[in-house]
């Protein structure tokens, strides 16, 4: 297929590259030349604007910070809208509010296009390897259309129900994702705190009870999980700030759903506290920073 792809940051960038292993011509966009340098360089096409970007395209995709710059991409004068021919599909990967996304979605339908969304799980790993989660929200027709476009990037390919249930579970995971983070940190620095060795206590949790993603495949204690971004700085991961926003996203949903969300809330002042201080570029792991005593990296920077 011939597909348009705008937005190529650290998840943007590796999807793109493997829509082009698997023989699909990328027409590709970002504010970052040095990133749509890289594209062009592995085959895919530059373009000077998201109009330049789908036009004569079967499929665009979009992977965004958050809802404002999706809007903008849409409906610039030189974005999506002014030059997408009508009937191709439109798949939105970033990770936005449901609200935000049946909006799009209505305003797709008026140009005579459909809107999907698509957000994704499984972090830059997952990203390069291709072995993304997509949790897809739009229509059964609109999914089969989608599915062998996503499966070039991901191995798990979801159908959610209906536009905007993607976000939903995306918004739903990522706060799991957040609290347990959090908790992991807790309990990896009270042992710290009372003498065990920290590896050790990862090897319990991680076969007991306790275990769980943020403990096994990203622990937050330095030297526990080689392959985790806590081993080198906190770089190369999911950024605090980016839990910071998909946690808001979640509070501001449950607020509307007059859903209580009592730890989701306390983790989110976590994160905050962390962005205050300096940190937001650090992988949210980085939050174990809270919690060690001073001389053990207990800054937030």
């Amino acid at each position: 297929m011939k597909i348009g792809f705008i937005g190529l940051g650290n998840m943007g960038a590796p999807m793109a590259h493997n829509l082009l292993k698997a023989g699909h011509a990328v027409n590709v966009f970002d504010l970052n030349a040095q990133a749509v340098q890289a594209l062009v360089d592995a085959g895919a096409k530059a373009a000077a604007s998201p109009q330049a970007a789908v036009t004569d395209v079967e499929c665009v995709i979009t992977m965004l910070p958050a809802a404002a710059h999706v809007r903008s991409v849409l409906t610039a004068d030189d974005g999506i809208f002014a030059g997408i021919a009508r009937g191709v599909t439109i798949i939105d990967s970033s990770t936005i509010d449901p609200v935000s996304v049946k909006a799009f979605a209505e305003l797709a339908q008026q140009h005579g296009n459909s809107f999907v969304d698509a957000p994704v799980s499984g972090g830059t790993g997952g990203a390069a390897a291709g072995t993304l989660t997509f949790m897809v929200g739009g229509s059964a027709s609109a999914f089969e259309q989608v599915k062998p476009v996503l499966a070039a990037m991901g191995k798990n390919i979801v159908h959610c129900g209906d536009t905007g249930t993607g976000q939903v579970a995306k918004i739903c995971n990522n706060l799991v994702l957040g609290i347990t983070m959090a908790g992991v940190a807790e309990a990896m620095s009270l042992g710290e705190a009372l003498g065990i060795d920290a590896k050790v206590l990862g090897g319990i949790i991680n076969t007991s009870t306790g275990r769980c993603w943020s403990s096994d495949t990203y622990n937050p204690m330095p030297g526990v999980i080689e392959t985790a971004p806590s081993t080198r700085g906190y770089t190369g991961g999911f950024g605090t700030d980016l839990m910071l926003k998909d946690l808001g996203l979640a509070t501001d949903a449950a607020k509307a759903a007059r859903q209580p969300v009592y730890l989701g809330a306390l983790a989110q002042q976590l994160y905050q506290t962390m962005s205050s201080k300096g940190a937001g570029r650090l992988d949210f792991s980085a939050v174990i920073k809270l919690y060690r005593q001073d001389g053990k990296d207990g800054g937030a920077s």
